[in-house]
């Protein structure tokens, strides 16, 4: 017998518990998801300082080993301690703050001129730390407001061709003309992508902004229109009961109770003792104004008029299960809440029919009758251990009219089941209180 608990339901039918749960997901805005997963540019600034030095040392290392065949001086020891000193700088200045999105203007150009000192000493001992001055050129973008960011690829750039070209030690006119055209042309090539980024940097975010309000506005309409569906719905059934009610009322109710005097009247007069045709008029008179009221008084399921919800289907299940000789089961997870009459006469008319079902067709020893609150949505899933469907389209007036019952109030029904392994029936339908009740929002 194939165990039919809860945690054998990764999800209730096609569009379970687990689909409603991710749905949120689904409907985030881009802002939102590009809040959650780094952008490519903030993985090149946290990741380029740490590979430029790793590159740098190994070169470094790589050429004192094949000079000093393996023998590291106390210049190598200096060095190394330059090369740890600017990885602890890199740490602290820069890549934990951007990580936490602390990084501030004044921090950063703090950060930027003590990282530019660092380069400058190291390349004293060796020009292969060139590498890691490059970095310089993607923190500069962190500079603000841009003028700041302009500034700081210049001095990325005195520092990095001051120390290849060696214009401190020999500086002549020559030297410096070069030094001084290398440094404007890098300066401006450089910095027009800082200048680019400051203008458009703000106008993408008000864009994504205007896009991420845009898409809640069509969300919160979405549930509107279809809680205005509902309760139009709702109103149009409740109108059109009322309306019979007054017809049966007005008409069959009326015209039995006349019945009945007539036949009390004639009961009265007659000369025979007992009439046994008169006896039966006024019993079957009797017994259909007994059913026009009841039905005026049961327009509802009886169950729901004397039980919340969740016990009328409680109730429903334990009967069920005693007049079919059945195992059943019934569960409620979430947190129960006030439903609209028709969403719960609806539910509880596709739990009867899942029911009448599985005692009809099923061969079933065992059935988990299963009521889900999720937030937005309410889910009812049906399920039986029995023979399943026989064919896979599964398609009897009842499963019929019980798609057509949910879909009138805006839900949706699956069945699924395979030969001898079982049958599921699950409905899903929007959470929507009665009117005149607000119902809490659910994150």
């Amino acid at each position: 017998m194939r165990d039919l608990s809860t945690s054998d339901r990764p999800h209730v039918g096609v569009h379970g518990v687990a689909t409603a749960k991710e749905a949120s997901p689904d409907n985030r805005s881009r802002l939102a998801r590009k809040g959650e997963q780094m952008r490519i540019w903030d993985v090149l600034q946290l990741v380029t300082p740490w590979l430029l030095l790793a590159i740098s040392t190994g070169l470094y290392l790589a050429g004192v080993s094949a000079h000093d065949e393996g023998h590291f001086g106390p210049q190598a020891g200096i060095v190394l301690g330059l090369v740890a000193a600017s990885g602890i700088w890199v740490l602290f200045g820069h890549t934990l703050p951007v990580r936490r999105g602390s990084l501030r203007p004044v921090p950063a150009g703090i950060y930027l001129a003590g990282m530019l000192v660092l380069c400058a000493y190291l390349m004293g001992y060796s020009e292969v730390f060139l590498v890691f001055t490059i970095a310089g050129f993607f923190h500069a973008y962190l500079l603000t407001p841009w003028p700041m960011g302009v500034l700081g690829v210049l001095a990325t750039s005195v520092v990095l061709n001051g120390s290849a070209m060696g214009v401190l030690e020999s500086p002549t006119p020559a030297t410096l003309t070069e030094f001084a055209l290398i440094v404007v042309l890098q300066t401006a090539a450089i910095g027009v992508g800082v200048v680019l980024l400051a203008r458009t940097g703000p106008q993408e975010r008000e864009r994504e902004e205007l896009v991420e309000r845009l898409e809640a506005a069509l969300h919160e309409n979405a549930g509107l229109h279809a809680q205005l569906l509902a309760q139009a719905r709702e109103a149009g059934v409740l109108d059109e009961r009322q309306r019979l009610a007054r017809e049966i009322h007005d008409t069959l109710a009326q015209g039995l109770t006349g019945i009945i005097t007539q036949l009390q009247a004639t009961e009265r007069s007659t000369t025979t003792d007992g009439d046994e045709h008169v006896r039966r008029a006024l019993l079957l008179a009797r017994s259909s104004l007994t059913d026009a009221r009841r039905s005026v008084r049961a327009l509802a399921p009886q169950e729901l008029q004397r039980a919340q919800f969740p016990d009328a289907l409680r109730k429903l299940t334990k009967q069920w299960g005693a007049e079919t000789g059945t195992e059943v089961r019934f569960e409620v997870t979430g947190e129960p809440i006030e439903l609209s009459p028709a969403i719960e006469v609806s539910l509880f008319r596709v739990a009867q029919e899942a029911l009448a079902n599985i005692a009809k067709h099923a061969e079933a020893r065992r059935a988990v009758v299963t009521l889900s609150y999720a937030g937005p949505e309410v889910l009812l899933d049906v399920r039986d251990d029995g023979r399943g469907l026989v064919t896979s389209r599964g398609e009897g007036f009842g499963l019929t009219s019980m798609r057509q019952r949910i879909r009138g109030i805006g839900g949706h029904v699956d069945v699924h089941g395979a030969e001898n392994e079982g049958t599921s029936v699950s409905a899903r339908v929007p959470a929507i209180a009665p009117p005149g009740t607000r119902m809490e929002e659910t994150s």
